[in-house]
């Protein structure tokens, strides 16, 4: 099920985000710098290698710092790093009609709380699923780095459905 009609919809402005999950008592991942390179089909990879130009040079204020082994379709920024992957599976917990997600500005994303406290977090509804890991020493300041990635994803990525 693509569209999650039944699941939990969180629509709220990015201050909000940050708050609300400041108070649910999240915390940051492991800090690793490196990242599994996705293998995505040709359409999807060549959405990513799009989405790497044009995604910014900081978010929430950190600068890139992208995991080994490099590739255009992984991005990274500060330490802990969060950590991009575009060209990802669909992931299973898309079918849950009780799956949380987000939207931030124009973006929807599902949203996976970890065991070890970071977030991860895919797109929907995008031609190519865009993951992206908070580790849980920056999850403080809630889902903030997603307000710097929607416009590059908006850009890069058209709104459809995956294959």
């Amino acid at each position: 099920m693509n569209s999650f009609p039944h699941r939990h919809r969180l629509l709220l402005a990015p201050s909000a985000l940050a708050l609300l999950l400041a108070a649910a008592g999240c915390s940051p991942g492991d800090g690793s710098t490196s990242a599994a390179v996705p293998s995505p089909g040709a359409d999807a990879a060549k959405l990513c290698r799009n989405l790497d130009g044009e995604l910014p040079s900081k978010v929430d204020g950190l600068n890139r710092e992208d995991p080994k082994p490099r590739s255009a379709l992984t991005a990274g920024w500060g330490n802990p790093v969060i950590i991009l992957r575009c060209g990802v599976p669909r992931p299973a917990a898309m079918d849950d009609p009780e799956a949380d997600g987000v939207e931030v500005d124009g973006v929807g994303w599902l949203l996976q709380r970890r065991k070890d406290g970071s977030f991860r977090l895919t797109t929907t509804l995008r031609r190519a699923y865009v993951e992206v890991t908070i580790p849980k020493e920056r999850t403080q300041d809630g889902l903030a780095p997603l307000v710097d990635l929607a416009p590059a994803v908006k850009k890069a990525i058209p709104e459809g459905i995956a294959d």
